[in-house]
C-alpha cells in the first residue's frame, strides 16, 4: 500500500546559517491519525510548511500519496487539505462565499462545489451561519470553518497545525469527535498541537522532533509505557497540618489539604497508599497533576526516556 506520507533526508537551512530541519526521515501510512510534536521552534511548522509547499526545502524528498511533490505539484495538491495555525481568509466574505472561492481553486464544477460546501458547513455545524460574514463568526466558528475548507475537495492527506488553539474545551472536544469520524471514514490526518491531551486521545502513532531532528517515532501508547516516572496530586480528608513529610515518592504539600509525589516506572501507587496509611492520613482522592504525554515528552527532550 502507498503511504500517505514519505519524507526522506529533509533539511532546511535558512540565509541566515540557520538549520531548522536536520536531514529528517518520516512516514505516515494511509489511514493513520498521526501526532507531530515538538517544542516551539523545534521544526514542526517548518516540515509540514514544507510538505504543503508553503516553504521550499534545501535538500530531501517528499512524496503525497505516491505523488513526487517537486515534480508533480499540482497532483499532490489535490491529494492534500492544511488547516494553518493562522486564520488566512478574508474576513469581510461571507461563509459560504469563502468556501466557494475555495472551490473554484481546485476547479471543481459549480454544482459539486455547492454541494460540497452544504456537506461541510452541516457537518461542522456552520450552515446558519452560511451568509455571515467571517469576522462575524466566534473563534471556534472560525477553526471549524478553516477545516471545512481544507476539506472542501476532499483530499486524502488532512494536515491541521494547531487546529484547536484558543478554542473552549466543549468546542474542541466536538472537533475531536468530527476529526474521528472523518479518519475512520479514511482520511489520513497529521496533527501537531499544544494541547498534548489531543494527541493521546485522538493519536495512534507519534513523532517527537526536538531541534530540527526526529527524537522518538513510534505509537502513542508505546510511548507511554516508556515513562519513567509520573507525577500525582493526593487530596487528603484532615488538614496536613505540620505533618513532617518522607522524602520517599518526592512528596510534598500543595495546600493544607493536599500533596503531590512522584512514582518510578518501578514503584506503584499502592506503595503511596501504604506509605500515606502509615502517616495516619486517608486520601479522598488522586489524580495526575500533568497530562502524561506531557509529562513524557519533557522526559525525552531533556534525555531521561528511551
Amino acid at each position: 500500500m502507498t503511504n500517505a506520507l514519505e519524507i526522506r533526508g529533509l533539511t532546511k537551512t535558512y540565509d541566515n546559517g540557520f538549520v531548522a530541519l536536520k536531514g529528517i526521515d518520516l512516514t505516515v501510512k494511509k489511514g493513520d491519525f498521526f501526532a507531530l510534536l515538538g517544542p516551539n521552534g523545534a521544526g514542526k511548522s517548518t516540515t509540514l510548511g514544507i510538505v504543503s509547499a508553503l516553504v521550499n526545502k534545501t535538500a530531501g524528498q517528499v512524496q503525497v500519496c505516491g505523488l513526487d511533490q517537486a515534480t508533480q505539484p499540482e497532483e499532490v495538491k489535490k491529494k492534500l487539505g492544511v488547516v494553518p495555525q493562522e486564520f488566512n481568509f478574508n474576513t469581510f466574505e461571507k461563509v459560504w462565499d469563502i468556501l466557494m472561492q475555495q472551490a473554484g481553486y481546485y476547479g471543481m464544477p459549480r454544482a459539486q462545489a455547492k454541494q460540497n460546501v452544504e456537506k461541510y458547513l452541516r457537518q461542522l455545524e456552520l450552515w446558519d451561519k452560511r451568509d455571515v460574514q467571517g469576522r462575524m463568526l466566534s473563534g471556534g466558528m472560525k477553526r471549524r470553518l478553516m477545516i471545512a475548507r481544507a476539506l472542501l475537495h476532499e483530499p486524502e492527506l488532512l494536515i491541521l497545525d494547531e487546529p484547536t488553539a484558543g478554542v473552549d474545551i466543549e468546542i474542541r472536544r466536538t472537533m475531536w469527535e468530527f476529526l474521528k469520524r472523518i479518519n475512520a471514514e479514511g482520511t489520513t490526518i497529521i496533527l501537531t498541537t499544544h494541547y498534548l491531551e489531543e494527541a493521546e486521545s485522538l493519536c495512534r502513532n507519534i513523532a517527537i522532533i526536538n531541534r530540527g531532528e526526529i527524537i522518538a517515532n513510534t505509537t502513542v501508547k508505546a510511548l507511554l509505557r516508556q515513562m519513567n516516572k509520573a507525577s500525582f496530586i493526593a487530596e487528603i480528608k484532615t488538614p496536613l497540618d505540620d505533618l513532617v513529610l518522607p522524602d520517599r515518592f518526592h512528596m510534598q504539600r500543595s495546600d493544607e489539604h493536599s500533596l503531590e509525589f512522584q512514582i518510578l516506572k518501578s514503584e506503584s501507587l499502592n506503595d503511596v497508599f501504604t506509605l500515606l496509611g502509615e502517616l495516619g492520613l486517608e486520601v479522598s482522592s488522586i489524580r495526575p497533576k500533568t497530562n502524561r504525554l506531557e509529562e513524557l515528552f519533557v522526559d525525552i527532550v531533556q534525555g531521561d526516556a528511551l
